[in-house]
């Protein structure tokens, strides 16, 4: 499988996931970003360290950065923990949001079990606050495409969140209902089109964009 570079240095490594591949996993013989990426710097003679330092969803594609030493994924981790890394993505929906644009705050409880997060009361134990901004880019009256902004990074936030709210991803067979009922045949339509950060060794501003992989047309 060949990976999408968008970016190296000695520190660290940007490439674009495909929707599909898990960014780590214990299965046997499945293939996953860490192990994929172990090789290509392996192929160039380089100690094959990856540092993960932030995760998408094994149906989500898009951008994603990995540390190259153990101390860019100490620096990077540090960011990405507090928010100040900045990650941007693009959904579209099945149903259209009421506003042009607004914020989504909940508290969210993952279940280990099932691998499932829902929407709780903040007074349940365990539940973290989760928050995100949209902005609606297109529609046609059923569906919509938006551009979200994660404020927080809990566990299958934006696809619990838009279900929560009224408005699921199309092709989310976990928390669409209507997908399990007659399946659009597509996959998740979820993309992780933007990461800005600051570089862990110079300090410099980075920022790494892709083209929206969907649209209504």
């Amino acid at each position: 499988m060949n990976i999408q570079i968008l970016y190296e240095d000695e520190a660290i490594l940007v490439c674009r996931k495909p929707a599909g591949v898990a960014v780590q996993t214990r299965r046997l013989g499945e293939p996953d970003m860490e192990s994929l990426l172990k090789n290509y710097r392996a192929s160039k003679g380089e100690p094959p360290f990856i540092g993960v330092v932030h995760r998408l969803d094994q149906p989500v594609e898009g951008v994603m950065l990995y540390a190259k030493t153990k101390q860019a994924a100490s620096a990077l981790g540090r960011q990405i923990a507090s928010a100040q890394a900045d990650k941007c993505y693009y959904a579209m929906t099945d149903g259209v949001p009421a506003r042009s644009g607004g914020t989504l705050e909940d508290y969210l409880l993952r279940d280990g079990k099932t691998n499932v997060s829902s929407v709780v009361t903040k007074s349940t134990p365990g539940a973290k606050h989760s928050e995100l901004s949209y902005e609606v880019l297109e529609q046609n009256g059923k569906r919509a495409v938006l551009k979200i902004r994660l404020k927080t990074g809990r566990h299958h936030q934006i696809r619990v969140q838009l279900a929560h709210a009224g408005f699921p991803i199309v092709g989310d067979r976990k928390y669409n209902f209507k997908e399990n009922i007659a399946p659009s045949g597509s996959g998740l339509a979820l993309c992780s089109y933007r990461i800005a950060f600051r570089h862990p060794v110079t300090c410099k501003k980075m920022e790494f964009e892709i083209d929206k992989p969907f649209c209504l047309s």
